[in-house]
């Protein structure tokens, strides 16, 4: 824990420690690590002299908070009401399925992480994946592997590189 608190001692500031920060500071520790921790958590709370528990809620109420880092490449499936009418659910459960993963979940080579997400603002592309930063429109559970295909051989040649 201590070496967390000195990972984290130009996040947690003198100047910041009033619970109003505490959103800000999660957001933060998200943003250099990728997900909170529960030890991150727990130095946070610390810092701001509240509960564990009381992170632990604002944490789990907002869905901007991860619980597990992303992957290499992350996947959103987007889950709007176009996407869903047009397949969405279909095309998730297919992503999941050939990634091996459960939504919210990352690969065990920590290539591929895979997420839902209300909404990527492309209606008309709809159902919608965004793998990085490329949009893939008008998934289909079968174009989900072609599209994974193109990824996972990148993805394996660099991890063979490093």
């Amino acid at each position: 824990m201590e070496e967390l608190k000195q990972e984290l001692a130009d996040i947690l500031k003198p100047d910041k420690k009033n619970r109003r920060h505490l959103i800000s500071l999660l957001q933060e520790v998200q943003q250099r690590s990728g997900y909170l921790s529960k030890e991150a958590m727990l130095a946070i709370a610390e810092f701001l002299d509240i509960p564990g528990s009381t992170v632990y809620g604002i944490v789990t109420f907002y869905n901007q908070f991860r619980f597990t880092p992303l992957g290499k490449h992350p996947v959103k499936v987007c889950m709007g009401t176009a996407c869903h009418l047009s397949g969405g659910k279909l095309v998730l459960e297919a992503m999941a399925r050939e990634l091996d993963i459960e939504v919210g979940g990352i690969t065990s080579d920590h290539g591929f992480s895979l997420d839902r997400v209300a909404c990527v603002g492309c209606c008309a592309l709809a159902p919608v994946v965004v793998i990085g930063d490329s949009v893939y429109p008008k998934m289909t559970p079968p174009k989900v592997e072609e599209v994974l295909v193109t990824i996972k051989p990148v993805s394996q040649e660099q991890s063979e590189k490093q």
